[in-house]
């Protein structure tokens, strides 16, 4: 029977006739015939393809055999296509694709538009190598509330919170070499800070040692994480908070305070002593200028004293009883030039004594008044008098300055 026959499906006169009992009752359906169905989709593929069978025997088809090999290699081909096709994927800027042959480790690929072979042959996973990631240790997560305290050198528990960032730079070590790769970085990141604050003083750990401690904390985690092939790289280690455990951390603000006290009376001291001491170090200086000034000038005077005092010694040499004489009579004229007193011999009453009272009080006022501007009245029970001797005509000034006119020759 043709496709094309208005009775194909339709079932054939026998049928038909069953079908028109006159009970009216329909024979039970059975299941449907494969080997039919395939003959039918083989028929459609082969009127498809323009093939047309010849029938015979009351106008039975049957299938080409040709027909229906083009038409099974067509859908082969089709989902063969769709297979091969899934090969293809993409991979972003900054990421690589890690290559597997029937689950083992291939090779790797680079950014861009990539094929490999279609699952179950091959499969591919990408990795981000340009990602930084973060493992923070000591934030007391879970059942690890004691990571973060740590032993140092001078036996004191000290409270250590960090993070530790890191990029990929193999993603086949990374996925193949450690099997869970965060807890392994949390590891060795919580072994190398253990033994780095270990090797460390408190005050080192808590204040100026910071970032020396990260710098070691990053050089021993690369070391060994290295050396387990991870494909790790440890881009910075930062400590966010370093501390005294909270059971003495009120005693041991204490004593940080008491520390900074004496760290600030240690400065306002060195600070005083900066102030003070050039200041007495100028005024030293300025004491001995002013002293090496003073010796010079005495040493000076005393020098001139002594030239002076050379030069009477040559003169006393040469007359010693005139230059005796001459100095006698002027230490003597300076002296009563500088004094009220009046020297009067009183023995011989026949000379006339003359006091010029008010000339000598004149002289003295005016020798006063420039060392003492006030002027002082002298009570005149308490004036010195001042007397003048004139010598009668028994010649006893004569005699002596006849007597020193002879010592003198």
């Amino acid at each position: 029977m043709s496709i094309n026959d208005p009775q194909w499906g339709r079932g054939s006169q026998n049928n038909n006739q069953n079908n028109n009992k006159p009970d009216g009752k329909k024979p039970p359906e059975g299941p449907p015939d494969l080997d039919q169905l395939w003959k039918d989709f083989t028929q459609k593929l082969g009127r498809l393809f323009g093939q047309n069978g010849a029938g015979d025997n009351g106008g039975n088809f049957s299938p080409d055999s040709s027909g229906a090999k083009v038409g099974a290699s067509l859908i082969v081909a089709v989902i063969a296509l769709v297979w091969l096709s899934s090969g293809f994927f993409i991979v972003q800027e900054g990421q690589t694709a890690v290559i597997t042959t029937f689950g083992k480790f291939s090779h790797q690929t680079s950014a861009g538009f990539n094929w490999r072979w279609p699952y179950p042959v091959q499969g591919h996973e990408i990795v981000n190598l340009s990602q930084v990631r973060t493992v923070e240790i000591g934030y007391k997560k879970g059942s690890k509330e004691r990571e973060s305290l740590m032993l140092t050198d001078d036996e004191n528990i000290v409270d250590i919170q960090f993070a530790v960032q890191y990029t990929l730079n193999n993603a086949a070590d990374w996925l193949y070499n450690n099997r869970d790769q965060e807890e392994m970085i949390l590891q060795v990141a919580e072994t190398v800070v253990r033994e780095v604050v270990g090797k460390s003083s408190m005050d080192f750990v808590l204040y100026e040692g910071r970032e020396k401690i990260a710098l070691d904390v990053s050089a021993g985690m690369q070391k060994i994480l290295n050396a387990y092939g991870s494909g790790v790289l440890v881009a910075q280690v930062t400590m966010q908070n370093v501390q005294a455990p909270e059971q003495v951390q009120a005693v041991f603000e204490d004593a940080q305070k008491a520390k900074q006290d004496k760290e600030r009376l240690k400065n306002e001291g060195i600070a005083y002593a900066n102030d003070v001491i050039p200041k007495a170090r100028g005024e030293a200086s300025r004491m001995i200028q002013e002293a090496e000034a003073y010796k010079g000038s005495i040493v000076a005077n005393a020098q001139g004293n002594a030239s002076r005092f050379q030069q009477v010694l040559v003169e006393y040499q040469k007359a010693p009883a005139i230059t005796r004489d001459r100095m006698y009579l002027e230490t003597m004229q300076q002296i009563f030039a500088n004094t009220s007193k009046v020297m009067m011999d009183t023995k011989t009453g026949n000379n006339m004594i003359y006091l010029p009272l008010d000339k000598i009080q004149g002289d003295q006022a005016a020798k006063v008044a420039p060392a003492a501007p006030a002027q002082v009245t002298i009570p005149a029970a308490e004036q010195i008098p001042t007397v003048e001797m004139r010598y009668g005509k028994d010649g006893r000034s004569k005699d002596n300055r006849d007597t020193r006119e002879r010592e003198g020759r």
